[in-house]
């Protein structure tokens, strides 16, 4: 393991049927290329040293003897070799004959039996093999080894425990790995030789990734490809990789070439969920079999992985799929959770009327297409939607008018309240000097907007909007009794990262051409900030968020690693340097930031601690009653010493 990482691989070499020599050469030159890559562990697929498709050749003498004797070979091969790697072949015990994997580990060899034979549609496996017995190791004297043979047990390979089964085994209601996994395997080896046909690939993807989400654990499944009998079936040669409920990698399948399938499994991040998930271990102490482990002392030195980068994807933007589509259906299924929240806090209190803040950003422009939205959805009239502009020192022509046209195009009633003379007031009142553009000076202004806003409310009998997003709340940047205030909050689970995707999406819902539609993308394009102190002398935005807080997405990004998996801040780092291109964020504006982004999460919990209602969203969350609960006088010493 390497940084939390275990570097896997699913193999589906070329075979021969019934040739184990061939075969077992096909495995070595396999070795060879994945020691390049310092693959840790290679799963090959089911009956790999002989082939599946063998048929009553499996019970004959001589087969069974040159398997032996592969089996011998590639132990020899594994003695000094740091990748251990498990391969199929048949094997004799007790008068019967078992379908198993052996784990080959610096010269020692661990068999795991098949625990379910199918004998239905084109299989009828139990022509040859005899089921795993249930909770019994056998004693198996096999290639110059005495070896111990049982489904029920866990093996370490470096510093990561994993568990086997075979094919069959992940298709039946309650899989051999469930009670693996339960009982500690991190990683799941399955040796496979599943024949395609028509639907079948996406099933089993399917399959795989549901078994490794329902586990919290990683899977590595290789299947019998070229080379296979074709008599009846054809098998397509699958390697695929999966974590935690997700496939990380798959092979394209049907080359005649090696298939090989290389990612680094996420030790840690498995490790956190099955630790936060508490009915994990629950489930575990219910349904426990008596399952073994087998352990072992490193002789052969390890990999060194210094320098090496990562073997999967990282995205910058964790909170946002990738690709069109998975955006689209991301924003719908997010735009309803935010509308149907809404719906229930109106219906609940027999409210008709909402007030919300139109700066002309974001975050507001967000909060007020989701309240239109909300309306429709519940038959109300558009005009209970109240919308205020309230121009101040900072406000900007653009972001004005696109307030102003915005509330006009959906149909809104648009109110616009400058706020300056009441801020000058204020001052005077106070004893502040208006030309020192402070913390006073900004928060003057934020307070006296949500005056504003209550007091509308009040006097129409509504409620306020509230417009701030996640990573705001993340990083404290609202005012405390400012616009950190509201009497809902529909944008309290959304990420900034995400909140511009979903404007735009909404944007697509409208014509080309249209108003709302120019109106939107415009938004979109307008810098975040905001617009507490002057602007330009050219009237363009000066005080951008960014450059006084840092990049929303390095932010989104570590907000995303801290919270969701608990890591620690050298892994971030190390995430973060994986994700990102240098030239975009390189090691010292990445270190700049988490240093930043620790501070502010910590010292910030204050305001998070009263927090008024929102929507969850996304599986991380900020909520004081929901998924974080942290002392606003928590002390940050031990992140942040991490990152200087």
């Amino acid at each position: 393991m390497h940084n939390g990482f275990l570097r896997v691989a699913a193999v589906a070499p070329r075979v021969r049927v019934a040739d184990t020599v061939f075969n077992t050469t096909e495995i070595i030159n396999c070795l060879h290329r994945l020691r390049e890559s310092k693959v840790e562990l290679a799963v090959f697929p089911e009956m790999s040293i002989t082939a599946y498709t063998c048929g009553d050749l499996f019970q004959n003498a001589c087969l069974l003897d040159k398997a032996e004797e592969a089996l011998a070979r590639l132990c020899r091969f594994s003695a000094d070799s740091p990748i251990h790697f498990i391969v199929g072949l048949p094997v004799r015990a007790q008068g019967a004959l078992y379908n198993c994997a052996a784990l080959l580990r610096e010269g020692r060899i661990d068999l795991v039996p098949k625990t379910y034979i199918p004998n239905y549609s084109e299989f009828y496996e139990r022509r040859w093999w005899r089921p795993a017995p249930a909770d019994i190791e056998l004693t198996v004297d096999i290639a110059g080894q005495r070896v111990a043979m049982g489904a029920s047990r866990i093996f370490e390979t470096h510093g990561v425990n994993i568990g086997i089964e075979i094919c069959e085994d992940l298709w039946v209601p309650v899989p051999p790995s469930a009670a693996l996994a339960t009982a500690g395997a991190q990683v799941i080896a399955n040796l496979s030789a599943s024949p395609d046909h028509i639907g079948k690939y996406a099933y089993l993807k399917a399959l795989i990734a549901h078994q490794s989400g329902s586990s919290v654990c990683g899977y590595v499944y290789a299947s019998a490809g070229y080379g296979e009998s074709s008599t009846d079936l054809v098998f397509d040669g699958k390697a695929i990789i999966a974590e935690n409920g997700s496939i990380i990698a798959s092979n394209p399948r049907w080359a005649p070439d090696d298939n090989i399938t290389i990612a680094d499994i996420d030790i840690l991040a498995i490790d956190h969920d099955r630790m936060h998930i508490s009915t994990f271990a629950d489930c575990g102490e219910r349904t426990q079999r008596n399952i073994g482990r087998s352990s072992y002392t490193p002789a052969v030195p390890q990999f060194d992985f210094s320098g090496v980068s990562l073997r999967r994807k990282v995205s910058p933007l964790p909170f946002v799929p990738s690709g069109d589509d998975a955006r689209a259906e991301r924003c719908e299924e997010i735009v309803n959770i935010q509308a149907a929240g809404l719906a229930k806090r109106l219906e609940a209190i027999g409210c008709a009327t909402l007030v919300v803040g139109i700066s002309g950003g974001l975050d507001s422009t967000l909060a007020l297409l989701v309240a239109v939205k909300t309306f429709d959805r519940l038959g109300l009239d558009r005009k209970g939607i109240v919308g205020i502009t309230m121009p101040g020192f900072g406000t900007t022509q653009r972001t004005r008018s696109n307030a102003v046209c915005l509330m006009e195009a959906l149909g809104v009633t648009a109110l616009e309240i400058p706020i300056g003379a009441a801020v000058e007031q204020h001052f005077k009142d106070i004893g502040h000097d208006p030309e020192v553009h402070d913390v006073t000076y900004e928060n003057s202004q934020a307070r006296e907007r949500t005056q504003i806003l209550m007091d509308v409310a009040n006097r129409l009998s509504g409620i306020v909007l509230g417009t701030g997003d996640l990573s705001e709340l993340a990083l404290g940047w609202a005012t405390y009794n400012g616009d950190h205030m509201s009497m809902y909050g529909v944008n309290v689970g959304v990420p900034k990262t995400l909140v511009r995707h979903l404007v735009n999406y909404f944007a697509m819902t409208h014509p080309e051409g249209s108003v709302t539609r120019s109106l939107l993308l415009d938004i979109v394009d307008t810098p975040i900030s905001p617009e507490l102190l002057p602007a330009a002398r050219d009237g363009e935005i000066l005080q951008k968020t960014e450059d006084l807080v840092g990049p929303y997405e390095l932010h989104d990004f570590f907000l995303y690693y801290m919270l969701r998996y608990g890591f620690a801040p050298e892994r971030i780092r190390l995430l973060a340097r994986h994700a990102f291109k240098p030239e975009d964020y390189d090691d010292a504006t990445i270190d700049k930031w988490l240093a930043v982004f620790i501070r502010r999460f910590f010292s910030q919990q204050f305001k998070r601690s009263c927090l008024p209602d929102g929507p969850k969203v996304g599986s991380v969350c900020l909520s004081p009653r929901g998924d974080w609960r942290m002392p606003s006088d928590a002390s940050s010493h031990i992140w942040s010493d991490s990152v200087v």
